[in-house]
């Protein structure tokens, strides 16, 4: 068989994308000669505002609809879905965050009018007409200045700009295992905050379908939460609105969440009657979309006497922007549930507290939380490591979790169900030449060049939470539709989920139809986030498969008078086992016994218990002390995805996640100044790894089935880049160190911060 689970095989999605014949949101809006919609968005981090008369504006040629704050007020809320529970607070305080703003703005980007217009420049000049009256007030911008005594407030109601505060794991037992350490190692880390930067920008097309009913196409991670979100906000019900996602140019998170735009553009073609689309600007993107990370945070590690971890201390403070976002608070909280990461820490405890400031919201970017809980403790048990003299290598061996212990109940209520820690580890050691490293920082020594190696070794949760269905038919050719409510959105939903039909069917890959991204297809859905596609939806495609196979053994065995156990699939043929007898499937298809029901077969999976997949990534970098330009000279990553589905696609998530680690760690940096004002709003000034930056990325899986699925797969879309901070900023420090300098720098590792790292002493 060539074309089933665990071939790598080519993706079949990507002869449309590459030769032009993509479907994106922006080519939908152009074909159905959408009016164009802008937003107007506030120039100040906090002011109040006042509009000017609207009735010129409105009257202007080729304006059809001009939206405010005040036209809007009845709208419900952007709503937040991830709240949790709080310390000294019945509930969790949340913001409300309005469609448009109708007296006050809170960051810059913050959007107080929706114009829509026949062009995109008659739109724009009804913009530039309007006039506002602009209060600015004093704005803060970052987590230390927010909780600075008077410090101007983001809400109100809000003292000292504290969203939250919670906390997770035992407050005593760390305070009895701190005071009975023989070594206590303390870090202080940023992690700094990031854009999104998918290739396609957010955007949305409205249509009024035959009935009245709305249809809305964006790009999304999946339609059938956004479609609740936006009936939510709009007061409407379900069967009001359909929505549509078409191909999706990345995700990364942010398209999992509703935006202003969305309801707006139902809005308005439902009262124009005519199609509205809005479509991002890359400056709207870098202003008003979500951002992801940005995180100080304090950790402490107690040791006894041999270097084995008693307890893990973490007080982390998280930027929320100025509203909390869709999933907002839960990121911080559910990292700090990993924060153990793969070490055998008898307790631990961490206190998150969520602050206002006066930018664009945080929320959910690839990993979300979890790149921040193995940053901590990677560069903790790195720092560890050098106070000890132990070293990184053996540290780690020895306070690894084991085989033996697996299923581990961790500090924080995690049960991780397998696992081989010090396997992947050693392979990574082998494969990245660690133990020849001195001679190649000797060789650089001696061209004015410092080298640095650094290890990661990392564990994250994924693929776990809400129930997938999948339904899946027989069609009349006999080739085999797939329905689901997952959302491809770059990762090739299209190829994984036909190889898990072709597996059990026997079908090439090219019979198998995967629809999925219409609300009007399937009744329920989750969405793609969290790394669940493939050990949640997957499984669920898998069990319908499966099912569907035993319904087609049936109707096959009685055309055949043969016993349904004796029925074999090959080739798009049911075959008696043995024999050249058989039926095509499209013969089955015609059966009269073949009823709609016969031919169709739907399985939901509802896990358990998140899955866990953990790896090693050793980076070497080499760094010229008098610039601080640092180029990475090697890349090595070894990981336990418990079985692999194809594995070609695997390694380029693996590939694109490293990548965008290692933008994090030496280039990406959102920069606000005091007032609020985004210093970074464009591709000038923000800046990306480029394909000159990155070397090649040996890659191999150490896998150890995961026993939470029927696949035993663990989640793979989030994980390079989990790994990939620690270890960039692992080599970067260890240069430093062997350089005779402090092992001090944060995040990102720009060519100015290293080169004055490099002039440092202790």
């Amino acid at each position: 068989m060539t074309f089933g689970f665990g071939q790598g095989l080519k993706r079949v999605e990507d002869e449309a994308l590459i030769t032009g014949h993509g479907r994106y949101v922006a080519d939908l809006a152009a074909r159905a000669g959408a009016l164009s919609a802008v937003v107007l968005r506030a120039p100040y981090a906090n002011a109040r505002f006042t509009l000017g008369n609207l009735d010129a504006v409105r009257a202007r040629p080729g304006v059809h609809l001009v939206l405010t704050g005040a036209d809007t007020a009845d709208l419900g809320a952007i709503p937040v879905v991830g709240t949790i529970r709080v310390e000294d607070e019945p509930r969790m305080w949340t913001s409300f965050r309005p469609v448009l703003c109708a007296q006050q703005v809170r960051h810059v980007g913050d959007p107080f009018g929706f114009i829509v217009a026949e062009t995109l420049d008659a739109a724009r000049d009804a913009a530039e007409a309007i006039e506002v009256r602009w209060e600015p007030e004093p704005a803060v911008s970052d987590l230390a200045a927010a909780l600075a005594d008077g410090a101007p407030r983001v809400w109100n109601e809000r003292a000292g700009n504290i969203a939250f505060t919670a906390a997770t794991g035992d407050s005593a037992a760390v305070a009895a295992a701190f005071a009975a350490a023989a070594r206590i190692v303390r870090i202080d880390l940023v992690n700094n905050r990031l854009v999104t930067n998918y290739m396609e920008t957010r955007g949305v097309l409205a249509e009024v379908e035959d009935g009245g009913r709305v249809r809305l196409t964006l790009g999304s991670q999946g339609s059938h939460g956004l479609r609740d979100a936006v009936c939510k906000m709009l007061g409407w019900a379900r069967d009001e609105l359909r929505v549509v996602t078409p191909d999706v140019g990345g995700g990364f998170g942010t398209k999992a969440f509703p935006f202003s735009e969305y309801p707006l553009a139902a809005l308005a073609a439902r009262r124009l009657g005519r199609p509205v689309a809005w479509i991002g600007e890359r400056t709207e993107h870098f202003l008003a979309d979500s951002q992801g990370r940005d995180n100080l945070t304090t950790a402490e590690l107690a040791l006894d006497a041999d270097g084995r971890f008693l307890a893990l201390k973490v007080d982390t403070l998280a930027n929320m922007g100025a509203y909390l976002g869709y999933y907002a608070p839960f990121i911080p909280w559910v990292g700090a549930t990993m924060l153990p990461g793969v070490y055998d820490i008898p307790a631990m405890h961490a206190r998150i507290r969520g602050v206002l400031t006066h930018t664009a919201p945080v929320d959910a970017y690839r990993g979300a939380g979890r790149p921040e809980a193995a940053y901590v403790i990677e560069r903790l048990v790195d720092a560890a490591a050098r106070e000890t003299g132990i070293g990184p290598v053996e540290l780690r061996r020895r306070n690894f979790i084991s085989p033996s212990q697996m299923p581990y109940l961790t500090a924080t209520g995690r049960t991780y169900d397998s696992g081989d820690f010090d396997r992947h580890m050693t392979r990574a050691l082998a494969l990245s030449g660690w133990e020849t490293f001195p001679e190649r920082a000797q060789a650089a020594a001696g061209n004015g060049l410092a080298r640095g190696i650094g290890l990661a070794t990392y564990i994250e949760a994924c693929g776990g939470g809400s129930p997938e269905p999948a339904y899946l038919t027989l069609d009349a050719d006999g080739g085999v539709t797939v329905k689901i409510g997952t959302q491809s959105n770059g990762q090739g939903h299209q190829t994984a989920y036909a190889q898990l039909v072709a597996a059990e069917l026997q079908l090439p890959l090219d019979r198998v139809r995967v629809l999925q991204g219409d609300t009007d297809d399937t009744p329920t859905g989750n969405g793609t986030g969290g790394s669940r596609s493939i050990p949640v939806g997957g499984a669920a495609v898998d069990g319908a498969a499966r099912a569907l196979a035993a319904k087609l053994r049936t109707l096959a065995a009685g055309a055949l008078e043969a016993d349904a156990a004796d029925i074999a699939f090959r080739d798009g043929r049911a075959v008696i086992v043995g024999t050249d007898r058989g039926l095509d499937l499209s013969a089955i298809a015609a059966l009269p016994e073949a009823t709609p029901d016969a031919l169709a077969a739907t399985h939901a999976f509802k896990p358990t218990e998140a899955t866990y997949p953990n790896g090693s990534h050793v980076c070497e970098v080499e760094i010229d002390p008098e610039t601080g330009a640092t180029r990475i000279v090697a890349y090595t990553v070894v990981d336990d995805f418990g079985a692999t589905l194809n594995p070609m696609m695997l390694e380029g998530q693996i590939h694109g996640g490293v990548v965008q680690g290692i933008g994090q760690a030496l280039v990406e940096h959102t920069v606000y100044d005091r007032d609020g004002q985004l210093l970074t709003a464009s591709f000038m000034d923000y800046a990306l790894p480029r394909a000159a930056d990155i070397p090649p990325i040996v890659f191999e899986t150490a896998n150890v089935p995961c026993a939470t699925n029927p696949l035993g797969v663990k989640g793979a879309g989030e994980a390079g880049t989990i790994g990939a901070c620690p270890a960039v900023m692992n080599a970067m420090v260890d240069a430093l160190a062997h350089a005779g300098h402090p092992p001090r720098l944060d995040m990102p590792a720009l060519p100015e911060r290293v080169s004055a790292a490099f002039t440092k002493r202790d």
